[in-house]
Order: structure tokens, then sequence, then C-alpha cells
């Protein structure tokens, strides 16, 4: 009879067979968004002009949309790419497999603290057991998936958001607990002045239906290179 972890790891192995290697994904909406962006919105329209080149892709892999989001917890967006780099160099690729096969200790290494080595395991589990997948993912609006991810030990409200941006690209996404969302809108809409979650909401109201790709283009105002998980 085989044994659970048998049995996880030959669902693991399903799973990563099935798991795209690094693709991306333009999202169908993002022409008319920035039109509509950049008619309603002068800082908008000011933004998308200065970035023609950029737009929001995803990876198409869940799993790796998810550990990114762990592994970008309250670091900087360029601490997180070499904490990345090094997980990809020590596991060749970042799957559930590979995740479980790997010890602690090998995963601390790269740069994670023991609790986000506690977390990116815990997830790797889950899609080995099947309690989270593109099922659930496709079938399942916002509100929902926000609940449903956030059930995952180490998966909080921002995290689920980058999930609903980079992986399934859902075009009204305002994570509002994002640092640097609040500094760029502080910067742009206020003259540098800091912007609680309250006054960036207001501010954001007039980009709905289209608030992913506002955020998207606030965020390319402050990086060198564009946000990607």
């Amino acid at each position: 009879m085989a044994t659970l972890a048998q049995d996880s790891a030959a669902r693991i192995r399903q799973i990563t067979d099935t798991v795209p290697t690094t693709t991306h994904r333009l999202p169908a909406y993002w022409d008319t968004a920035c039109r509509t962006l950049a008619a309603r919105d002068a800082v908008m329209a000011m933004l998308i002009a200065r970035y023609p080149e950029g737009t929001l892709t995803s990876h198409g892999d869940a799993f790796h949309t998810l550990a990114r989001a762990i592994v970008g917890q309250q670091i900087s967006v360029r601490a997180a790419d070499a904490v990345w780099g090094r997980l990809e160099a020590q596991l060749c690729r970042v799957t559930p497999d590979s995740a479980l096969a790997a010890s602690g200790d090998e995963l601390r290494a790269c740069g994670l603290s023991w609790r986000k080595v506690e977390y990116l395991q815990d997830l790797a589990l889950h899609f080995a057991q099947g309690r989270l997948g593109e099922t659930l993912f496709a079938g399942a609006d916002d509100a929902e998936l926000l609940s449903r991810l956030t059930e995952v030990r180490g998966i909080g409200r921002w995290s689920a958001e980058m999930f609903l941006i980079f992986h399934l690209m859902r075009p009204d996404v305002l994570p509002l607990d994002d640092i640097g969302l609040l500094r760029a809108i502080g910067v742009h809409y206020r003259d540098g002045a800091k912007v609680g979650a309250g006054e960036a909401r207001q501010i954001a109201a007039l980009w709905a239906p289209w608030r992913t790709v506002a955020t998207w283009y606030l965020w390319r105002a402050l990086d060198p290179v564009p946000v990607a998980y």
C-alpha cells in the first residue's frame, strides 16, 4: 500500500510534469485599459506614455507566483530577486517537488528565514495534495480566491493579491497593503506626501475596472525593471 509520502510525491510529479516552463502571456484587456485610464487620468496618461514597452505578464505557473510572493514578503524587490536567484540555483527549478525535496537548511542558505522555509514547503504540500490547483483558480471570483488562498500558512492578503495580479491577471485588483503602491500614489498624486489606504482607495476609484493596470504602471515608475512574480 502506498504511503502518504509516496502519494504526495506521485501527485507532485503529475503537477510538475504539466506545469509549463517559463512563459509570458499578455492580458487581452491591456490596450483597452490603457486607453481608458489615459483618457480619465492625466497622471496615468503620463505614465503609460513613459513606459510604452511594458505590460503585465504571467509565467503561467501558479506555484511559481505564490512561491515568489512568499519570498518577496517584507523585503525589497531587489532583495527578493537575489533570494529567488539563489533558490533557482539550488533547486534548478522552483517547483513543489524540488521545494519538498530540499532540506530546511538548504532553503535557509538561499536567504529565506525559517518562517519562510516553513511557508514555502507548506505551500508545496498544498499543491501536492491537490488542495490548490487550476480548477479552483479558474472557477472562483476574486473574493472567494482571496478567502481560500489566505487559509494557507504564509499567504496573507498581499500575497493572494499578487497571485490575482500576476498569475490570473485579474483586471481590477488594488493591493492597498503594498507599500510601493502607496508610495507611488503619494509621489504622483500628492506631491510626495504620505498616503494611507483610505485616501489611496479614493484616488483609485477613477481607475476601476482597470485598477490592476494602474497599479502596474505606478510600480513601474518606482523600479528600474518591471515587477514580476
